[in-house]
C-alpha cells in the first residue's frame, strides 16, 4: 500500500515537470515579452482627439498599457467607456500628475485650454470668447504642460508625443486672438521647453481638425507653417484619426524620435493613404 502511494506521488510530480517544460518551450520569451509593454499617460484623455487616441492604445495590449489622466470621471466613462486604468487629476496639480505618471514609460500631451463663446453675437457681428479662470493658454498649454513635462523627468519617462497646432510662427493669428489668450504663442513656448528637456520627443503640429474616418488619406508633413503659403496651394485640415495614429506610430518607430513637424492630409482619394509610417518619419526633422 505504501508503495502504491508513493508510485502515485512520482505520476504526479511527472506530470506537472511535463506540464512546467511545456510551458516554457511554448512561451520561452514570456517575461521579455512582458516587459516590452510600454505604459503611456494620456493627458487630455477624454478630449475629441485624446478619446481616439486612447481606444487605439487599448486595442494593442500587446504593446501599451495605457494610463487615461481626466479631470472628470462621469466624462470619462461617456467618452472612454471603461474606466480601467483612469486617474483623476489637472495638469495645474503637480501632484496629482505625479500620481498618474508613476511608472510610466512614455506621455502623450493631448490635453489644451479651451475658449468659451460669450454670448450669441449681434447680427453682423463675430462671436467674442474667453477663457475660464485658471483655465487660460498660459495655465493649460504652459505652465500645465511644463508641470507634464517636470513630471515626466522626475518620473524617468523616456519619450513625450505632443500635439499642437500649426499657426504657430505667426503672432498674429486669430487662434491668438480668441479671448486675448495668445494660445498657439504659450503652445509653441511649451514645445520649446520639451526641447530643452532633454526627453525624448515627437512634435506633431495638426492643421485643421475634421471628423471623419482616418486611414483614408495621404499625410503629408512639414515645418513652420510652410502649408500656409498662398503659393503652394496646400491642403490644411486632417481626420482626428489619423493625428491619432501618428501618435501611436511616434511611440513606435525610431525615426519619429526627437521630430517636430506640420501635419496636414490630402484629400480622399488624391493619393494612397499612408502606411508606412517609418518613411513618414523620415521625412520630418528636429528641433522647433
Amino acid at each position: 500500500m505504501i508503495r502504491s502511494i508513493d508510485e502515485e506521488q512520482i505520476r504526479i510530480l511527472l506530470s506537472k515537470k511535463i506540464k512546467s517544460d511545456k510551458v516554457k518551450k511554448e512561451d520561452p520569451n514570456q517575461y521579455a515579452n512582458a516587459m516590452a509593454i510600454k505604459k503611456v499617460l494620456v493627458s487630455g484623455a477624454t478630449g475629441q482627439t485624446g478619446s481616439i487616441v486612447v481606444h487605439k492604445l487599448r486595442d494593442r495590449t500587446d504593446e501599451f498599457d495605457v494610463i487615461s489622466f481626466v479631470r472628470s470621471e462621469a466624462k470619462a466613462k461617456e467618452k472612454l467607456g471603461s474606466l480601467a486604468g483612469m486617474v483623476v487629476g489637472d495638469v495645474t496639480d503637480r501632484a496629482s500628475i505625479d500620481r498618474a505618471i508613476a511608472g510610466c514609460d512614455a506621455v502623450v500631451i493631448l490635453s489644451s485650454s479651451a475658449p468659451v463663446m460669450k454670448g450669441p453675437p449681434q447680427p453682423g457681428q463675430r462671436p467674442e470668447f474667453e477663457f475660464p479662470a485658471g483655465a487660460y493658454p498660459e495655465d493649460i498649454d504652459y505652465n500645465g504642460h511644463k508641470n507634464l513635462i517636470d513630471a515626466a523627468a522626475a518620473a524617468g519617462v523616456k519619450q513625450i508625443v505632443h500635439v499642437g497646432s500649426m499657426g504657430g510662427t505667426n503672432e498674429n493669428h486669430y487662434l491668438n486672438t480668441m479671448g486675448g489668450g495668445n494660445i498657439l504663442i504659450w503652445k509653441r513656448r511649451a514645445e520649446q521647453y520639451l526641447i530643452d528637456s532633454g526627453i525624448t520627443y515627437t512634435i506633431v503640429r495638426a492643421g485643421g481638425l475634421i471628423d471623419e474616418p482616418g486611414g483614408k488619406r495621404e499625410i503629408i508633413v512639414g515645418k513652420d507653417d510652410s502649408f500656409f503659403i498662398p503659393e503652394r496651394k496646400m491642403p490644411h485640415k486632417l481626420p482626428r484619426a489619423d493625428v491619432a495614429e501618428v501618435v501611436i506610430q511616434a511611440l513606435r518607430e525610431p525615426n519619429a524620435q526627437n521630430k517636430a513637424f506640420d501635419m496636414v492630409t490630402r484629400e480622399e482619394g488624391e493619393a494612397p493613404p499612408t502606411s508606412d509610417f517609418a518613411a513618414l518619419f523620415a521625412q520630418t526633422t528636429p528641433g522647433l
